[in-house]
Order: C-alpha cells, then sequence, then structure tokens
C-alpha cells in the first residue's frame, strides 16, 4: 500500500521539477527599500538583463530628483555631503550615474574591483543577450553590441564620455544616521549621502562546500583554460551548466574527471550539456564542444577539432548522490550514494555549485531579505491571524462575543429610523434589510470589494490582454452569481412572488432552494444561499449535497459540473480554467494576493505537502458515502449523527477543519505572509481532483528554449510553487497540474519565452488567442501601423 501511495504521489506531484527560489532584498516596484533613501537596481530586482538594469538605474535617479523634500534637503546639506551616493559601477551603476551627472546632482560612484565586472569576466566572444528587442531603456546608457568585446570598449567610452570616474572602494554597509545615510568602507572611512543607489549586482560571494580543506590552493571557483589541466585527476563539484561545461571542457583536453552531484538525478542544466556529458561517459574521445559556455564560470571555449592532434585521453566519472566530505593536499573523500566513503587521488577541485547574492551587506544595511523574518513580521502574522480566526468564527457559526457584535441589533435599529419603508416586504430596502442582518453578508461585501478594488491596481500593474480580460471575468462572477444573486436578487424575487406557488419560476425554484418551516424566523423564506452552487462545484460546496434528504437539482447538476464540464474545460485548458477565471478563492489570490506571490514556497518537500490536498478530497468523498448511507438508511446512527460530523461546532466536524481552518483564518490568515495560494494549491478538495483531471489535459506553457536566459523570474513568481524555469531552459511544455494559468510567469519573463497554448487533435500545438506575455505582445505590434500582427500558429 505504501509502495502504491508513492507511485501515486510522484504521478501527481512529486515526479515534477522542484527548484528553489533564490533570497534577494525585498525591493518595492520603484527600487525603494524599507530603509528610507536606500534604492537597489540592476539584477537584484530579479531580472538579469542588460536594458533592465539600465533602466532602473536611470530611474531611480530620475525619482529621486523628483522627490518632493529631496531639492529642500540638497540646499541645507553641508559640503562634503553627496546627492546620491551609487554602489556599484556595473550597467545599472553607470546608467545611474549618468543620469546623476546629466541632472547635475552631487555623486560619488563607488567600485571594488573594475567597471562593467560581470561582463568583462564573460567567456571570450560571448553573445550578449539585448531582450527586449524593442525596449528602450531610460537614461542614456546605450547597448549598440551583441558581443563581449566591443560591447565592453562602447560601455566604458560611454562612461569615460560622460564624464564619470568611480572611487575604488568596497563599501561594507550603509547606515541611516541622523538624517543622513553613511557609507562605510572596510578602511574605516565613512562617506555621507541623502540617498543611496545599490547596484552591486547578485553574482556574490562563490557557495563553499563546507569541508575542510576547501580552502587549500589546488581548489578553484573558475575555469579560466582546460589545455591545463591535461592528464590531471579533477574534481568537480556540482549538477548545473557550470559544472557541466567545466567537466566536458576538462575531459575533452584530456583530464580525467570525476563529477559529483549530490542528487540522484540531474534537474535543471539544459538538455545539449547532459547529453554531451553522457557522451563524454561512454567515449571520452567523443567529438565534442563547448561553443558557448552559459556560466561566466568557464571562460574559455572549446572545440575538440581545434585541440593539437593527437588528442589527450580523458575521462569521465559520474557519481550521483554523492557529496565531498573532505579535501587533502594529494586526495578528496567522497561520500557514495550507498554511504560508503571513498579516497580518490586528486591534483585539483573545481567546486561548481553556485554563488550567494551578497545578502549580508543587506543584512548589515538593515535591508530586509525576502523569507527572513524579523520580529514585528511575527507579530503582524500572528495578530492578522488571530483577526481571522474571529471572522471566520464570527461569519461562520454566528459567534457574538459581546452583542454588539451581532449585525441584527445593527439593522434593527435602521429599520426603526425608516420605519415603514424598511418594513414593506415587497421593497428592495426590506431585501437588503434583510440579508445584511447576518454576518456572511458583510463577509461577502467586504470579500467582493476587496477582488474588486485589487482586481483594478492588477490590471494597472500587469498591462496585458490577458489579465484585462481575466481579471474583468473574475470580479463579474464575484459580484454577480457570488453575491448579487444569493443575497439580494433571489430573496427579492421570492418576496414578490416569483416563487410562489403557481409561478412559472417556481418548479425550478424548488429543484434547488428548500422552503423553512418549523416557525423559526425564515418561516417561509428559501434557502437561497445555496446558489453559491452555480460556481462553487462540488467537493468545494460540499453542502448542497450533503442534505438531510436529497436535493436532485444540485445532485444532477453538481454531478454534471464535477464529473463531465470541469473535465472537458481542464482537458482543453488547464486546471486554471476553473481556479483562475472563475473560483471565489482564485479570485482572492489573483487580486489582493497579486503582490504576494513570490512568498510562496518552493522546493520537494512542499510538492510533497501538495497531497494534503488528496487526503480533504478522499474525506470528502468518505462524507460523500456515508450521506448516501444515510438516505438509504434513515433509521441508521450515520444518519443521525451525519449532520454533526458534518457541520458542528467543534473541530471535529468537517465544516471547521476544512471550511473554517483550512479554507478561512489559515488560507487567508496566511496571505500577506506566505502568498494567497496555500489554501488553493494545498488543501482544496476541488483542486485536488482537478490535479487529477490535469494529468490528461492538453494545456501547456510552451517555452522558445534559445531565449530563456535562466533567469528565474517565472519560477520565482508562481504562487503554485512550480519551478517553472527547470521547463523552460530545456525546452521542454509545463504540465505541473498545479498550475492556474495566472499568467504571472508569462507576463514577467523579460525575453518572452513561455507562451499559454495547447496540443491540437493532430499533436500540433496551438497557441491562446489572448496575448499574456508583455515582451510577445509588443513584439508583434507593427510600429508603423499600430496594428496587432498574427503570431505563427495562433488561432
Amino acid at each position: 500500500m505504501v509502495g502504491l501511495i508513492e507511485r501515486y504521489a510522484r504521478w501527481l506531484h512529486t515526479g515534477w521539477p522542484a527548484g528553489t527560489v533564490e533570497k534577494l532584498p525585498e525591493v518595492r516596484e520603484d527600487g525603494s527599500t524599507n530603509v528610507a533613501g536606500v534604492y537597489v537596481v540592476g539584477d537584484l530586482t530579479g531580472i538579469p538583463l542588460l536594458k533592465f538594469s539600465a533602466d532602473s538605474g536611470a530611474k531611480v535617479v530620475q525619482r529621486i530628483a523628483r522627490e518632493p523634500d529631496f531639492e529642500a534637503t540638497r540646499a541645507q546639506r553641508d559640503d562634503d555631503v553627496y546627492d546620491v551616493a551609487i554602489i556599484g559601477a556595473g550597467v545599472s551603476g553607470a546608467a545611474a550615474a549618468i543620469e546623476a551627472k546629466r541632472l547635475g546632482l552631487r555623486f560619488v560612484l563607488f567600485e571594488a574591483s573594475q567597471t562593467f565586472s560581470t561582463i568583462k569576466n564573460f567567456p571570450k566572444g560571448k553573445p550578449i543577450f539585448t531582450y527586449p528587442t524593442d525596449m528602450e531603456p531610460a537614461g542614456a546608457l546605450r547597448f549598440e553590441e551583441e558581443v563581449k568585446e566591443p560591447l565592453v570598449e562602447g560601455l566604458d567610452a560611454q562612461l569615460e564620455d560622460a564624464g564619470v570616474e568611480p572611487t575604488v572602494a568596497r563599501i561594507s554597509h550603509v547606515e541611516r544616521r541622523g538624517g543622513l545615510l553613511h557609507l562605510h568602507r572596510g578602511s574605516g572611512e565613512t562617506t555621507r549621502a541623502l540617498r543611496v543607489v545599490i547596484a552591486i549586482g547578485r553574482s556574490g560571494n562563490y557557495r563553499k562546500l563546507g569541508v575542510p580543506g576547501e580552502a587549500l590552493d589546488k581548489v578553484y571557483n573558475r575555469l579560466h583554460d582546460p589545455k591545463e589541466f591535461a592528464g590531471q585527476r579533477v574534481l568537480v563539484v556540482g549538477g548545473g551548466d557550470s559544472a557541466m561545461e567545466a567537466a566536458i571542457a576538462l575531459v575533452a583536453c584530456g583530464a580525467h574527471v570525476t563529477l559529483s552531484y549530490r542528487k540522484a538525478e540531474f534537474s535543471r542544466p539544459k538538455p545539449d550539456n547532459v547529453e554531451k556529458l553522457r557522451e563524454l561517459s561512454a567515449d571520452p574521445m567523443h567529438e565534442t564542444e563547448v561553443e558557448r559556455p552559459t556560466s561566466e564560470r568557464v571562460t574559455t571555449a572549446i572545440s575538440t577539432q581545434m585541440l593539437p592532434k593527437p588528442r589527450p585521453k580523458g575521462s569521465l566519472r559520474i557519481e550521483m548522490a554523492s557529496s565531498v566530505v573532505s579535501v587533502e593536499d594529494e586526495a578528496v573523500t567522497l561520500r557514495l550514494s550507498d554511504g560508503r566513503e571513498e579516497r580518490l587521488v586528486n591534483d585539483v577541485v573545481f567546486p561548481m555549485i553556485g554563488r550567494e547574492p551578497p545578502l549580508d551587506f543587506f543584512r548589515r544595511s538593515g535591508i530586509r531579505i525576502t523569507g527572513e523574518w524579523s520580529a514585528g513580521m511575527w507579530a503582524a502574522l500572528v495578530a492578522f491571524f488571530g483577526f481571522c480566526v474571529f471572522v471566520y468564527h464570527w461569519k461562520s457559526y454566528y459567534w457574538f462575543p459581546v452583542e454588539a457584535l451581532n449585525p441584527a441589533n445593527w439593522i434593527e435599529g435602521v429599520r426603526a429610523a425608516l420605519g415603514e419603508a424598511a418594513n414593506d416586504q415587497s421593497s428592495f430596502l426590506y431585501t437588503l434589510l434583510g440579508s445584511a442582518s447576518g454576518p456572511s453578508f458583510y463577509y461577502t461585501l467586504l470579500y467582493s470589494s476587496a477582488i474588486l478594488v485589487f482586481g483594478l491596481r492588477r490590471m494597472r500593474r500587469r498591462k496585458t490582454p490577458y489579465v484585462k480580460v481575466q481579471t474583468w471575468t473574475l470580479m463579474a462572477v464575484q459580484w454577480l452569481p457570488l453575491f448579487i444573486l444569493p443575497e439580494l436578487i433571489l430573496p427579492w424575487m421570492g418576496r414578490n412572488g416569483f416563487f410562489a406557488e403557481g409561478a412559472v419560476l417556481t418548479p425550478l425554484a424548488d429543484l434547488f432552494f428548500e422552503t423553512y418551516g418549523d416557525g423559526g424566523p425564515l418561516q417561509g423564506e428559501r434557502a437561497y444561499w445555496r446558489a453559491y452552487g452555480f460556481i462553487l462545484a462540488w467537493p468545494l460546496m460540499v453542502y448542497n449535497w450533503f442534505t438531510a434528504q436529497p436535493i436532485m437539482g444540485w445532485l444532477v447538476l453538481g454531478g454534471i459540473q464535477t464529473f463531465v464540464i470541469i473535465p472537458l474545460m481542464i482537458r482543453r485548458w488547464g486546471k486554471g480554467a476553473y481556479c483562475g477565471w472563475l473560483c471565489s478563492c482564485g479570485a482572492l489570490a489573483e487580486t489582493l494576493g497579486d503582490t504576494h506571490r513570490h512568498k510562496m514556497f518552493h522546493g520537494p518537500k512542499w510538492n510533497r505537502l501538495n497531497m494534503l490536498g488528496q487526503a480533504v478530497l478522499l474525506l470528502a468523498f468518505v462524507f460523500l458515502g456515508l450521506r448516501i448511507y444515510g438516505w438509504v438508511v434513515p433509521e441508521s446512527y450515520v444518519a443521525a449523527q451525519f449532520d454533526t460530523w458534518l457541520q458542528g461546532k467543534t473541530a471535529a466536524s468537517y465544516k471547521w477543519t476544512v471550511d473554517v481552518a483550512l479554507a478561512g483564518f489559515i488560507g487567508v490568515g496566511l496571505y500577506f505572509h506566505f502568498s494567497g495560494r496555500v489554501w488553493c494549491r494545498f488543501a482544496c478538495p476541488l483542486a485536488a481532483l482537478m490535479h487529477i483531471y490535469a494529468r490528461f489535459s492538453k494545456f501547456r506553457i510552451f517555452p522558445e528554449k534559445k531565449k530563456c536566459i535562466s533567469c528565474n523570474v517565472c519560477t520565482s513568481v508562481c504562487h503554485q510553487g512550480i519551478d517553472i524555469m527547470n521547463f523552460a531552459n530545456k525546452g521542454i511544455p509545463m504540465e505541473d497540474p498545479e498550475c492556474v494559468r495566472c499568467s504571472a510567469c508569462v507576463q514577467s519573463c523579460p525575453t518572452g519565452v513561455l507562451r499559454f497554448g495547447r496540443y491540437g487533435k493532430g499533436g500540433e500545438i496551438v497557441y491562446d488567442r489572448i496575448a499574456a506575455s508583455r515582451v510577445l505582445l509588443a513584439e508583434s505590434i507593427d510600429k508603423d501601423q499600430m496594428r496587432v500582427v498574427p503570431s505563427p500558429g495562433n488561432t
């Protein structure tokens, strides 16, 4: 049984790529940080493209110059205080400095090593991406060349022509003190400024192995010339493109290489590199090449056809699921996949396990890092979570610790003030006040209003046709069938005879809305709240099915919804056709949760937690079985206890566990700290059912592999935790069933790699008609005619 569950989990969730997201400083859209006056620009904002870096550097200086208090503060500053201090003379820092010079600001540009150092460390002759092709960055810095050497020459010339000369210094941290920003150097000197622009890039420090001996001289983080290591015994550590390209180049030049990788299989390198590695493992003399290294850590292109003849013979040994134990002068020790330790004779070690961004600089400067929590953030989470616990008990169980919290008391006063106008049962006002007597009215009104307000903000933030149509659809569905219809229209129709005996609509109402009896306050009214079931399908909305007597309208309609309509939708458009376009939970996540999507958990352990939804789905099916048994045997213990199990006011009931706790105060209570899709991803039973349907869907996110720069932006903005980059940089269509079609990955991709689409009847790719990519949208517009040019394959 355990093995069967494991296979099922792998088929559904755990078999998909599960890369993590790099920690970066928290930066707002305008480049500002939590430290007043400090801005971050360049690829630390998340997009490692030259044009974006230059654009962000120039724009932030323009923004500083426009700040209302900046000019007044400038007039009062001391002579030794700079208007702007810029840290880092890369592309973004240079663009900021040139713009500061143009605006007549007193500035200083600090650089620890050399101008444009990241580009200068690229391999010789490396082509440089200048996406987006139609983008004209703000400021004066331009990119006229697309190959490393002439590009660097041109950038240095532009800096010199602008009269900008960097100051060589390493800044250890920035401190705000006495209304000014103090930049502390390693030498102990301090520079003061009104504003600081941090443009140091994300290269940072090489990741450490964390083992004895890694400080020995034989350990290198860069491979400059693999021919130097011909005949030597080399250990390369890592499973990414840097490690693979280093191993390929070394073997091709005659080195005897052992490649050690900590995981059981490669996940993120490009398929071409994996194939070359396997070919060399089978035949070390195989003709191969590293024509254009993707990493700046492999700085020389290699082609076996250009090597001296006879070519020295190397060798390659690949050890998966292994780790380095220690490094010695003449050996290394590896722990192999079976747990054994093996000591290998060794001449040189290349740890190619990535870099850590310069996070310590930001920590010392008091700038928040994504995923790192302060005491204040924990306090805010606890406070908001507690508020959500109260709200969901207030709304779900009409829990009023004090009578002042009972809306019926509020409305009683309003009715008394309005007199006859408020007591005419046929009036719309009467219906409005009646609905407003219960907490759920205010909750749904607030919920719908949040979707409207933040939906409008989302459309302003993400200006694509896809987001516009999707957001308007979500807002319309939430306001009309999920609020106005059950709370206002249906009750008003009922009180005006639309469902009275003999009326045309009465048989239809009888199928869906039972009439309350027993002389209670709702005597004669119908259960119009069940109209939520027109949108919220079973098992998201279980209460229309789990009734004391079967309500045939809901059983038939719900069955068609859940087991016919939704599977057909998913087959064509993916799970997101419901989750991203119709569901009220998804509507709040895509609007209120839009700016928090980057906070979702990523990685293998969180993919395993996705299976929680399958457990909730199983629970829903168990309750369905119990409910059917109770209908068949109405005198049974199950029939007598079922309502208590379903809706009892205890933690043992389905309602409290699933609707109040998981979907309520946990799902919403974690919105501002862990993304808005916590409930949707991990626990929603309908989503869990749709994940199964999605495994048979024709929907995909199709990548254009050659344009992928492995920036990881797509993965970082996925609030379902999907490792989209792992698909994109291999050119593999993304088919993880978690996808909700939110379009954040497609819209945020800086090079236009991704597109929504599906496989047609003949296996051909059919792309979506509604444009979701800003880059592809811009590239498809004829600038002369200002008309949309249809993309190839679009239907």
